[in-house]
């Protein structure tokens, strides 16, 4: 196979690999011009997707926050009653005592655990704060939640109207674009796509426009400009890379 390959790049002239890199450039600049048509759509959906997941999540640690202080209130409760039934006890204990050292004790227990209960209300009325403003940010998250969620729907459905229209035509390009690829041998093919992936406007190989190099626009010396117009070589610009061609390969008028 790599044999075959070899022989029918050996078989292909300079002019007519040139020509077919410069249509598989025109092909590739129309499939690099459809997805500037969807801009920045795909990213503005990834980022809103990951934006509402974000906000999922931070309404379930809301409410997870919310349970445990529930869990922490009836804890409360509990000490209450607890302290209330001790309260209850030792203010029955304080009909029988025997002396004043059992009254003072009896006493201090009863003030203690008094402290106690006005402690757990303190605890109680801090977690009902705390609950209430997790609820109002859970509120406010689910109303934000609502907007982009809304948004989300806008923008797929933008996005998908536009890659319906334009997926037909991307797939047909890149067909036309595969077909062509094979009339280019491999080492200069392999060049174009390293040019092309490093330059900022998706130009591998540019014609030469007012004596100067179409991707970069510094002047090409005449006998350079000679060797370009006699296809006998690839030659690439010197100071960006690129692959050049003169206009009549490219199709167009030598002053275009």
């Amino acid at each position: 196979m790599a044999t075959d390959k070899t022989k029918t790049d050996q078989n292909l002239s300079v002019e007519q690999r040139l020509k077919s890199l410069y249509k598989l450039q025109t092909i590739l600049t129309e499939i690099d011009r459809i997805k500037t048509i969807r801009g920045e759509l795909p990213l503005e959906v990834k980022d809103l997707e990951d934006s509402i997941e974000g906000l999922h999540t931070r309404i379930d640690n809301y409410k997870r926050e919310i349970e445990e202080l529930k869990g922490k209130m009836a804890a409360e409760k509990e000490k209450i009653n607890k302290s209330q039934s001790l309260i209850e006890r030792y203010r029955e204990q304080l009909d029988n005592v025997r002396n004043n050292r059992e009254f003072d004790l009896l006493s201090k227990e009863i003030e203690f655990q008094t402290l106690e209960i006005e402690l757990s209300e303190k605890h109680l009325n801090e977690f009902s704060r705390m609950i209430e403003a997790k609820t109002n940010e859970i509120k406010a998250t689910e109303e934000d939640l609502t907007d982009r969620e809304h948004i989300l729907s806008e923008k797929k459905e933008e996005l998908d109207e536009i890659v319906s229209e334009t997926r037909q035509d991307e797939e047909r390009l890149r067909q036309e674009a595969k077909d062509l690829e094979p009339n280019v041998d491999s080492r200069t093919l392999a060049a174009f796509k390293r040019i092309r992936k490093n330059a900022r406007n998706g130009l591998g190989i540019v014609y030469i426009q007012r004596n100067a190099c179409g991707g970069c626009f510094n002047r090409i010396p005449p006998q350079k400009q000679l060797e370009i117009k006699m296809h006998k070589k690839i030659i690439v610009c010197e100071y960006c890379g690129r692959i050049m061609i003169d206009p009549a390969l490219a199709g167009v008028e030598e002053n275009a």
